[in-house]
């Protein structure tokens, strides 16, 4: 089973956000809660975490890239 890792709800104003840096890469594994990437708003960072512990199997925006809040930024491939 595979797991969406979103973009999260950044505030009021905050439609979209920016991935300012992947803390894993695809293929390491992933504890839920730990801190997987850097998101960026016009007014802050913060730690995007894991919604799920597995593999991070695929990463869908890049470093740098901008993301609406709700879009799909990676899976996490759930242990069995």
């Amino acid at each position: 089973m595979s797991t969406s890792v979103r973009m999260p709800n950044l505030g009021a104003e905050a439609t979209e956000g920016r991935v300012s840096s992947w803390l894993k890469s695809a293929g390491d594994p992933v504890t839920e809660g730990e801190a997987i990437a850097e998101i960026e708003t016009d007014k802050a960072t913060l730690d995007l975490e894991a919604p799920a512990s597995g593999i991070l199997r695929e990463i869908l925006v890049p470093a740098g890239a901008d993301a609406p809040v709700g879009a799909v930024l990676a899976t996490i491939e759930e242990a069995q």
